[in-house]
């Protein structure tokens, strides 16, 4: 595995009709005081002016190596795995996945080449949520952690996440919010190419990481703030089914 002075690191960044969102996230990222990194944004059939805007911006930073590919097939899953291998394709060693509703701490980037630095294959880290899209309430502030908390936990006991080839504990890593090195997605087969109301695909990618290797985590300071949108809409018993197994399966998934 090559040190951090010959990483290449890439961020991909699954999109579908984020016109509205899509814009901060770049620019958070543009932001990071490590760039050392490349990015690439996959339209997913985007009915919205998404791809443009991501044109607009790529050709307003000509110094910032961003790229778009196109994936029709619909799905969180399928484009997060278009992404990668694009990357893994273009030389990538590494890769880190971030959604074009979120905003990674400025210091992600520097963050996760740490953690592989240190030995880790696969890394996440909190998921926060964002101040910036409206107003939070004082239940959202602290609901949206408590979810992801109650989600991780639930996790652990799940029975589909029980196996005694697994080589290493549970651990919930959100696929806005994780990284890994290219040659263990390729090996572990990457992310599911399904929707995420079929499959959760980021517990997937970690169950299938968790049959070859042990060197995965997290750190405190790969944090990444994520949209409370679906909580508002959702709401909590709701948002935890629909994170438990959806078992709560709403009529519009793409809350925008």
């Amino acid at each position: 595995m090559p040190g951090r002075a010959g990483m290449r690191l890439w961020v991909v960044v699954p999109a579908f009709d984020e016109e509205r969102s899509i814009g901060a996230t770049l620019r958070r990222l543009a932001e990071q005081t490590d760039t050392g990194f490349s990015l690439v944004v996959v339209d997913n059939g985007s009915t919205d002016g998404t791809a443009q805007v991501v044109k607009e911006f790529a050709a307003g930073r000509p110094a910032f190596d961003v790229r778009i590919v196109h994936e029709p097939e619909k799905g969180t899953g399928a484009a997060a795995d278009t992404g990668v291998r694009h990357a893994i394709g273009a030389g990538a060693t590494h890769v880190a996945r971030t959604d074009a509703d979120c905003l990674p701490h400025r210091g992600w980037v520097a963050a996760v080449k740490r953690a592989f630095g240190d030995g880790l294959e696969m890394v996440s880290g909190p998921l926060l949520p964002r101040t910036d899209e409206f107003p939070l309430k004082f239940w959202e502030r602290r609901l949206l952690p408590a979810v992801i908390d109650v989600a991780a936990l639930f996790g652990r006991f799940r029975p589909g996440n029980q196996d005694p080839f697994y080589l290493g504990p549970y651990v919930m890593m959100p696929g806005c919010n994780v990284a890994i090195t290219a040659d263990l997605y390729e090996r572990s087969g990457g992310f599911p190419r399904t929707r995420i109301e079929d499959v959760h695909e980021d517990r997937a990618l970690v169950n299938r990481v968790r049959r070859l290797t042990d060197a995965y985590g997290l750190r405190k300071d790969v944090t990444v703030y994520g949209s409370v949108r679906r909580l508002r809409a959702f709401g909590l018993v709701r948002t935890l089914g629909w994170y438990a197994d959806h078992r709560y399966r709403p009529d519009v998934v793409d809350i925008r």
